[in-house]
């Protein structure tokens, strides 16, 4: 039994979810997200909560069920609270700024990387080495941070890089004397 696959997915005021064929859609005042409904799981709305079940008693079944409760949880958090990354940049001359719909990072090559930002998402750049990236999409948010920390991950002798915040950077420590 999934501990997790048990707990039925509230409905806040204000979002309404539906079932339509193989999509599950749901809106709320942050914006509308779908996903598509695999056919080991049975989905159910009904008394202001979702409720995730396995289709069947097969392994497969038993093991997307946890997997899909959590995906329908992301909806619902999403279009209510949204999510946020925020990453570190840290090194000498290291900086980002946000020009509307472009992240603009300076990280010590010869040029500059540019990059679009994702439809859906909103990069800001409160001070030039920290970058902060919402939207209500999880995966969205998580994958453009990923990708522009991909541009430089931190190293392990001075810590310099892009690194999402609370992430602890194992240091080495050097050759001794």
């Amino acid at each position: 039994m999934s501990r997790i696959g048990k707990k039925p997915v509230a409905i806040p005021s204000g979002v309404t979810a539906n079932i339509e064929g193989d999509t599950l859609t749901v809106k709320g005042p942050k914006g509308t997200l779908s996903l598509g409904l695999s056919e080991l799981i049975d989905y159910k709305v009904e008394d202001g909560e979702i409720v995730v079940k396995p289709a069947n008693d097969t392994k497969a079944a038993r093991s997307f069920w946890g997997m899909q409760r959590t995906l329908v949880s992301n909806l619902v958090e999403g279009v209510t609270e949204g999510f946020t990354k925020v990453l570190e940049i840290s090194g000498v001359g290291y900086r980002a700024q946000a020009q509307g719909k472009k992240l603009k990072l300076q990280l010590g090559f010869s040029h500059d990387v540019d990059l679009d930002v994702p439809e859906g998402l909103e990069v800001k750049t409160p001070d030039q080495t920290t970058v902060e990236i919402s939207g209500v999409d999880k995966q969205a948010v998580g994958q453009f941070a990923a990708e522009v920390r991909r541009w430089r991950k931190p190293e392990p002798y001075k810590g310099k890089g892009i690194k999402y915040r609370g992430e602890y950077i194992f240091r080495k420590e050097g050759k001794k004397k």
